[in-house]
């Protein structure tokens, strides 16, 4: 095997542990936020009393609902990948990697891993405020004031943590794309040098080859 063809077998390996890793992450978050967003939408408890705003009821329902769908469909294509890919990954053998389906699926793999990571989670603080709200709203205070405008507990719960909510949600966003402007840079770093060592590699061997060459030459001149 020349140098070229273990550097790209490497290389090969090296994606397929990458994209087994992004798709157990992706089942494993997946499964554990749509089991809190189906618990949540199961458990809370609408008081019959109180008036809700349609539109918190729509939004929170919505919210859900996207939530699951969302996370569901990342399990599902980790679910179907990842099997093949484990099956290849196990076998002690440098060139079974020509059977995994992880660069023909790369997408999808990707495509996952943004579902269940920045999309599903960015549902997953939203449907954290839309459950404080329609949990806390209807609580009112012990003693009405004759002030009418005076928020009541429940609506001053449900602010606050919606004030919370939001910096750290605006945090997550700015971390997630700083994140991925410093991986794409530290690929193309990788790329530019694996480029530069086959080139090398390249040039090392059409040296060797040019001297086996030149001696071959010349023990044939001296015979």
């Amino acid at each position: 095997m020349s140098l070229n063809e273990h550097s790209m077998q490497a290389l090969s390996w090296r994606k397929l542990y990458l994209s087994r890793a992004k798709l157990k992450a992706s089942s494993r978050t997946s499964a554990l936020l749509s089991g809190f967003a189906m618990v949540a939408m199961v458990e809370v408890q609408l008081d019959a009393d109180h008036d809700y705003p349609p539109g918190l009821l729509i939004a929170f329902s919505a919210c859900t609902t996207v939530l699951v769908a969302v996370h569901l469909f990342a399990l599902m294509i980790s679910t179907c990948i990842l099997p093949n890919i484990e099956a290849v990954s196990n076998v002690h053998n440098l060139n079974s990697v020509k059977e995994s389906p992880h660069e023909r699926m790369h997408r999808h793999i990707e495509l996952a891993w943004a579902f269940s990571t920045v999309i599903g989670t960015l549902l997953f603080l939203a449907e954290v405020v839309l459950l404080c709200w329609v949990k806390f709203l209807p609580l009112k205070n012990n003693q009405l004031k004759s002030n009418s405008s005076t928020i009541t507990s429940g609506q001053a719960a449900a602010i606050a943590s919606t004030s919370i909510m939001v910096p750290f949600g605006l945090i997550f966003i700015v971390f997630a794309v700083h994140f991925y402007r410093s991986l794409v840079s530290h690929k193309t770093d990788r790329q530019f040098q694996e480029l530069n060592e086959l080139a090398e590699f390249a040039r090392l061997q059409d040296q060797l080859d040019h001297r086996g060459d030149t001696i071959s030459s010349a023990v044939t001149h001296f015979a």
